[in-house]
């Protein structure tokens, strides 16, 4: 006997268009400030600033990618793709957490060079640019501060402009030494501080995301705690094959084999365990197959 339920959890803090609309918004943002820091840190000759280009490059790039999943998750599900492209959310996610690696990488390659020999940068145009980035990125993360939980998505891009405002922290504070105190090498320093910062942000997304691909449980649920749960429920003799995985942010999908009790009727055990698993743990997309307390011995047998 099966049961598929179709609810994909909690409602997100924000719907999908106010998501799209949102995202929209700070692409446009991003898009243009980016310029700006591309003719500034080549005018002053600042790394950090190109740095902070260069990461707002991606931005703009995450930030489109999101936009595009968001619209091809939408779209009607054909008949060979029962769960539609809801998936494409999660792939975009691995695609923003990919970029936030090459450029880190490229960013502290760039700064060990200018180490070295540190070039003449122009300190307080190199702030003042620094600081309109920060303004820039504050702006996004307010614009985009409600969706961040709604899908890996959105928190990917949510991320990529959280790194990208310290990142003109480290710039204008690079700018601040270079302006005050002639210190060059607090330009290629800031940078290194940059790109860390941009790993950081892209190991924890690249995790989740690929836990999601490798449909892995939900880092919040115990499956062994769920089957306890499960197999406590009266009239439950035992609970086989039991898998617990995300389609997408916020769709988790569960499928087991229960043997039930001969005196239990299989539609209140269904029920019941139903009613458990919506309850306690919050799926609803559900999947079980409900057997006699012999069925699988007498599988075997055959």
């Amino acid at each position: 006997m099966h049961d598929h339920e179709h609810a994909h959890g909690p409602s997100p803090a924000l719907s999908r268009p106010e998501q799209r609309k949102r995202l929209a918004w700070t692409l446009g943002l991003a898009a243009t400030y980016m310029v700006a820091e591309v003719l500034g840190g080549l005018w002053t000759g600042s790394l950090a600033l190109l740095a902070d280009a260069g990461h707002m490059l991606s931005d703009v790039a995450a930030l489109t990618l999101s936009l595009f999943a968001l619209w091809l998750a939408e779209r009607p599900a054909p008949a060979a793709r029962t769960f539609g492209y809801r998936r494409s959310e999660i792939l975009a996610a691995l695609a923003n957490g990919t970029a936030l690696v090459v450029v880190a990488i490229f960013i502290l390659i760039e700064a060990w060079q200018r180490s070295a020999a540190p070039p003449e940068v122009l300190g307080l145009p190199m702030l003042a640019i620094a600081t309109g980035g920060l303004v820039v990125n504050i702006l996004g993360l307010f614009l985009l501060h409600g969706g961040r939980d709604a899908s890996l998505n959105m928190r990917g891009a949510w991320l990529h402009l959280l790194s990208d405002a310290l990142g003109s922290v480290g710039a204008m504070t690079a700018g601040l030494c270079v302006w005050l105190f002639g210190w060059s090498l607090a330009d290629p320093i800031a940078s290194a501080v940059i790109a860390l910062l941009v790993l950081a942000s892209a190991w924890t997304l690249l995790k989740e995301t690929v836990d999601v691909l490798l449909e892995s449980a939900p880092s919040h649920l115990d499956v062994a705690e769920i089957s306890r749960e499960l197999t406590n429920t009266k009239g439950v003799a035992s609970v086989h094959d039991l898998h617990v995985w995300t389609i997408t942010s916020g769709m988790v999908s569960l499928s087991c084999h229960i043997s039930c009790r001969d005196d239990t009727p299989p539609a209140t055990l269904l029920g019941d365990l139903q009613g458990l698993l919506r309850d306690r743990y919050a799926i609803e997309h559900v999947t079980i197959q409900v057997e006699p307390k012999d069925f699988e011995e007498s599988v075997e047998v055959c």
